[in-house]
C-alpha cells in the first residue's frame, strides 16, 4: 500500500484505544506516533481508580518503556509537548457500561471526535479465572461495540483476537478460512452454546462457593478450573481461546451497521525491526519455555519435533492492521476477519526452538544467584502424553518420594534438593498442560 495512502488516511484522524497498557496495544500506540504525526488525537482506556492515577499508569508503563526510545530521540526536547497534544489518558475499564465513565463533558467529546476504535483490552492468561475472562473478553467487548455505536463518525472498528480461536487441529493439512463464528456455535457438534446461559452458570457457581465460605484464594483456583472445564465442554483448549471465541461472536452479531474488522494473529513475539529489532515485554507464550530452558529448569518437554508453532513479530502484526484499516475504512467490508501468521510461508517447528534457546545459552549463559553461569542441558522431546507421563513418573515423582522419605529420616538434610526439583517437577507439567 502507497505510504502517501496511509499518511492521507491517518491524518485529522481520531483513535480510541483499549488495553492500552499491553503488549501489542504499545506497538501499535507508538508505531502510530512515530509514522502518523499528524494524527488528530489518541484516547488511552487505562485501568484505574482515578485520572491520577491511570496517567501515572500510562507514564510508567507505557511511555517511559524502552519501546519509545527512538521516539523520543526523533522528538528530543520536544517530546513531552507532543505527546501531551496527541493523547488524552482515561481512567477506565471496558467491563462497565461506558468504561464506568463518569465525566460526561469528555464522554459526549469522545462520541462526537473518535473515528477509530481499537480494542486491545483483553486478559491472555490460559487459565485465568472464569469471571474475569469473560468480563474483559466476551462481555467486555460489547460495552466497547456498544460505545462505538454512538459515534457518528466511526470508521472503523478493530478487534484484536487471537487465531486459535479455531480450536485444535488435528489434520496439519486442514485449511482454517477466515470465517467469522455464529452465535451460539461451537467447537463440538454435539453441543450448543448460549453466552447468557454460561453467565448465569458462571454467577451460580461463585454463590455456591461464597455460601460456603471459601476463601479468595479457594475461590480463585476454583474459577481457574471451571472456565477450563467450561471450555474443553465446548472444544475449545482453554478459557483465553474459548473467551475470545464468545467475544467475536458478540460482536459479529450486534455490530448492526459499524464497520468491523476482526485481527487474528498467532503467537505474536518480539519485533523484528520496527521501532528496533528484539523489543518484548513479559513472558509471552514460547518465551517461558525459553527462559525456562536458560534457566537449567527444562530438561524434558513434550511436543513432537515436527510440530510447528506459528509464530509472528509484533511489528509484523501491526503493519498488517494498520493496512487493513486503511483498505477497509469506511466500509462494510466482505471480508473482515484476517489471519496473521507465519507457518506457510515460514514454518518454526518446536525442534528448531529447542534448538535455537540451546545453542543461545550454551553461548550466552544466565547467571545463577551465586553469579556462576547456568549449565543448559538439551531438553529432549517427547512426542506421546502416555511417554512423557512415565518419564516424568521415573524422573520425578518416584526420586522425589524417596528423597522425601530420607528428609524425614535425616532431619531435613536434603530439603533444599528436593525443593528445587519439585519445583521443576510442578514448572513443566503446568506448562505442558497449558
Amino acid at each position: 500500500m502507497e505510504l502517501e495512502r496511509m499518511h492521507e488516511f491517518f491524518k485529522g484522524k481520531t483513535i480510541l484505544m483499549t488495553g492500552t497498557t499491553g503488549f501489542l496495544a504499545k506497538v501499535f500506540l507508538e508505531k502510530i506516533l512515530r509514522t502518523q504525526p499528524q494524527i488528530h488525537k489518541l484516547y488511552l482506556l487505562v485501568r484505574a481508580q482515578t485520572s491520577d492515577l491511570a496517567a501515572q499508569r500510562f507514564q510508567n508503563e507505557v511511555i517511559h518503556t524502552d519501546l519509545f526510545r527512538v521516539l523520543r530521540d526523533q522528538w528530543g526536547k520536544d517530546f513531552d509537548s507532543f505527546i501531551s497534544k496527541k493523547i488524552v489518558v482515561i481512567s477506565g475499564d471496558v467491563s462497565l457500561h461506558n468504561f464506568g465513565m463518569e465525566d460526561e463533558q469528555l464522554k459526549i467529546k469522545m462520541i462526537e471526535e473518535i473515528n477509530i476504535f481499537m480494542n486491545f483490552a483483553a486478559t491472555t492468561k490460559f487459565d485465568e479465572r472464569f469471571d474475569i475472562s469473560m468480563e474483559v473478553n466476551t462481555m467486555g467487548v460489547l460495552h466497547v461495540l456498544n460505545f462505538a455505536k454512538h459515534c457518528p463518525e466511526i470508521k472503523i472498528f478493530v478487534q484484536i483476537s487471537t487465531a486459535y480461536v479455531c480450536g485444535e487441529i488435528k489434520d496439519e493439512k486442514t485449511i482454517m478460512l477466515e470465517k467469522p463464528f455464529e452465535m451460539g456455535q461451537t467447537l463440538k457438534e454435539t453441543s450448543k452454546l448460549d453466552i447468557t446461559t454460561e453467565m448465569n452458570l458462571l454467577k451460580k457457581k461463585i454463590d455456591e462457593l461464597r455460601s460456603k465460605n471459601a476463601t479468595e484464594n479457594t475461590i480463585k483456583h476454583a474459577l481457574k478450573d471451571y472456565g477450563i472445564e467450561r471450555a474443553k465442554l465446548y472444544g475449545w483448549p482453554n478459557t483465553y481461546t474459548f473467551t475470545k471465541a464468545m467475544g467475536e461472536m458478540q460482536l459479529v452479531h450486534h455490530k448492526e451497521n459499524v464497520p468491523l474488522i476482526i485481527i487474528r494473529p498467532t503467537m505474536v513475539t518480539s519485533t523484528l525491526k520496527d521501532p528496533f529489532p528484539g523489543w518484548i515485554e513479559g513472558l509471552r507464550t514460547l518465551d517461558s519455555i525459553i527462559c525456562s530452558i536458560g534457566q537449567g529448569k527444562i530438561t524434558s518437554f513434550l511436543g513432537h519435533p515436527k510440530t510447528i508453532l506459528d509464530i509472528i513479530p509484533a511489528d509484523m502484526v501491526i503493519n498488517c492492521m494498520m493496512t487493513t484499516i486503511v483498505a477497509c475504512s469506511n466500509q462494510t467490508p466482505e471480508n473482515f476477519i484476517y489471519h496473521i501468521s507465519s507457518s506457510l510461508r515460514n514454518p518454526f517447528r518446536i525442534v528448531d526452538a529447542r534448538d535455537y534457546s540451546y545453542y543461545y545459552f550454551i553461548k550466552f549463559a544466565l547467571e545463577n544467584k551465586n553469579g556462576k553461569p547456568i549449565i543448559v542441558p538439551k531438553p529432549t522431546l517427547i512426542s506421546s502424553r502416555a511417554v512423557f507421563d512415565i518419564y516424568m513418573t521415573l524422573r520425578y515423582v518416584f526420586p522425589l518420594k524417596v528423597l522425601n522419605v530420607v528428609n524425614k529420616a535425616f532431619c531435613q538434610c536434603s530439603q533444599d534438593v528436593y525443593d528445587d526439583s519439585y519445583k521443576k517437577f510442578k514448572r513443566v507439567t503446568r506448562l505442558v498442560e497449558l
